[in-house]
């Protein structure tokens, strides 16, 4: 017996949307992580110089960078498989660039899949 093909096309969007979701959480975090991290660096001056403090996330842009790579494969994932246009794929991609946006949209696009399972419901 073979599975529908509608079925593991849902399936397989499920697990894009899934990837997506925690890779905007993560990376959402991270962003605010780093906007902590600019804020020891550059206004408080906690760059190890003598008579500063050491930043104590100095390393946490480079982690924070490979993240958002993953955050864009995830995205690009769940377009493709999703039939996204290639404007709303990039603005989502921007979205995990401002702080706290990664969230809303990260809702809106949860949100978008889920309105055709609610209509479908008896």
């Amino acid at each position: 017996m073979t599975a529908n093909p509608q079925s593991r096309d849902a399936a397989k969007l499920a697990t894009a949307l899934r990837f997506f979701t925690v890779m905007a959480l993560i990376v959402g975090v991270g962003l605010l992580i780093l906007v902590v991290e600019m804020v020891f660096q550059y206004l408080l001056h906690w760059n190890g110089d003598p008579g500063n403090r050491a930043n104590p996330l100095a390393w946490w842009p480079q982690p924070h960078g490979f993240l958002y790579m993953i955050y864009l494969a995830a995205t690009a994932n769940l377009g493709f498989k999703a039939g996204w246009s290639l404007p709303k794929m990039v603005g989502v991609m921007l979205a995990g660039c401002v702080p706290f946006l990664s969230f809303v949209v990260e809702r809106k696009v949860a949100a978008e899949f889920a309105r055709p399972q609610v209509a479908s419901a008896p």
